[in-house]
């Protein structure tokens, strides 16, 4: 029986790579995995972290923010400066 290989992270969507983060620090908070196996799930971890970090600075850079004339009044949108 092969054991099934990781998906590469690059290719996770935004709630797949937090579920398999919650996971992994769910598994290494229990204290019963083998040191090896340990820092490999670390390191997938900070991937992942990496990744969803990656997904939420690209959706912030996709909010739109309303722009108000004068009167307080909506009068159009222009991009989010996450800057």
């Amino acid at each position: 029986m092969s054991e099934k290989k990781p998906a590469d992270v690059a290719t996770l969507s935004f709630e797949r790579a937090l579920a398999e983060l919650e996971g992994i620090v769910g598994r290494l908070e229990s204290g019963t995995v083998p040191l090896e196996e340990s820092v490999a799930m670390y390191e997938r971890g900070e991937a992942l972290k990496r990744r969803c970090e990656e997904l939420l600075s690209q959706a912030e850079a996709r909010v739109q923010k309303i722009t108000l004339d004068a009167a307080g009044k909506p009068k159009g949108t222009e991009p989010l400066d996450i800057g």
